[in-house]
């Protein structure tokens, strides 16, 4: 069995922190986040990982290297053109033709991933998808199942009239289990979409297509500024859980500074007196100036914050400058290298 992360897209919708670094290698905790998909992997005994890049797929594979520091092997592969997700898994996945988990590359989750295979062959499903139930179905497509968890057919996003006459809550939680036979239902060298093709191309073709439907297990689509954001929080909130949160032991952190139990500070940070960091991830070598103030925040590295500049709910790319008393307000986006002179507001 092997795995294959569909890391190719551009990260639009988390720009203009994607401008520089592609959406998979982001810092999560300070951690490129492909990290937190191919240890997922790795737990469930999945060692050989196949990534189909496209955007700035040098900088992926120089991060990652040849995944033996991380117990799994990893291979490369960059599409000629943008394929679709389901273009993307047959040209991956056409020479291997073998079990293949399948994981979007924007997707955090906790999920046992094993406990999906185990379902795939308890069922001898040639297809298995991942659901996830959410609170507000109105602003997602959602696949209904039946009681034995065969799934039935996909609905789009429903109206507001149609809520309430709902049988499902359940999404498509970017995470499928595929025999090698569905390759043969995706043409070749074309743009295909999962969703859209493939998925409707299993239904028609009446082939075995199970949903495992994820209870109580942490779920997010890290795709947006608000949601990056947010997967600090739940982190530093104990919302995810299985991961090692890793904190410096070499920051240098002065007497009269406050920094709270659940900030995490990177390596080689400097944080001068008076200085506040609540609740917040600074990544390595980030300086603070005496009385700034960094709170429910996320700082990449190398940004220097002078003194009394104030970060609240917002996230700063790397190797930024904030002047003196700069304010950065909630739900504010800094891209790498901006600088702010004394007394800026955003």
């Amino acid at each position: 069995m092997q795995a294959l992360i569909l890391a190719g897209g551009k990260g639009t919708r988390l720009r203009p922190l994607t401008l520089y670094t592609p959406k998979p290698i982001v810092p999560v905790l300070n951690k490129p986040f492909l990290l937190y998909q191919i240890e997922i992997l790795q737990r469930a005994g999945i060692k050989d990982i196949t990534l189909s890049l496209s955007y700035q797929p040098d900088k992926i594979e120089q991060l990652l290297g040849d995944g033996s520091e991380y117990g799994v092997n990893l291979r490369f592969i960059t599409e000629p053109s943008p394929m679709g997700t389901g273009g993307a898994y047959k040209f991956a996945a056409d020479a291997i033709r073998e079990t293949t988990i399948v994981f979007n590359g924007d997707i955090l989750t906790d999920l046992d991933i094993s406990e999906v295979i185990n379902l795939h062959k308890a069922k001898k499903a040639q297809a298995t998808l991942t659901l996830v139930p959410v609170e507000n179905p109105s602003a997602y497509g959602l696949v209904e199942t039946d009681a034995e968890g065969s799934v039935l057919r996909f609905r789009e996003k429903p109206k507001p009239e149609e809520i309430e006459a709902l049988t499902t809550n359940n999404i498509n939680a970017g995470i499928y289990i595929l025999e090698p036979e569905i390759l043969d239902l995706i043409p070749k060298g074309e743009n295909c979409s999962f969703e859209y093709n493939v998925f409707p191309g299993i239904l028609s073709n009446q082939r075995p297509f199970y949903a495992f439907i994820m209870n109580n297990q942490y779920w997010r689509d890290i795709g947006t500024p608000a949601s990056y954001l947010e997967v600090h929080h739940d982190f530093l909130n104990g919302k995810i859980k299985g991961f090692e949160i890793g904190k410096s032991t070499n920051a240098d952190i002065a007497t009269a500074a406050i920094v709270d139990k659940h900030s995490i500070i990177g390596d080689d940070c400097i944080i001068k007196p008076n200085a506040r960091v609540i609740n917040s991830i600074l990544g390595a070598g980030v300086h603070v100036e005496e009385k700034a103030t960094i709170e429910n925040s996320v700082v990449w590295s190398h940004t220097r914050v002078s003194s009394a500049a104030e970060i609240r709910g917002a996230i700063v790319g790397r190797s930024c400058y904030l002047g003196r008393n700069a304010v950065v307000s909630k739900g504010a986006v800094l891209g790498d290298k901006t600088s702010l002179t004394d007394y800026t507001k955003v």
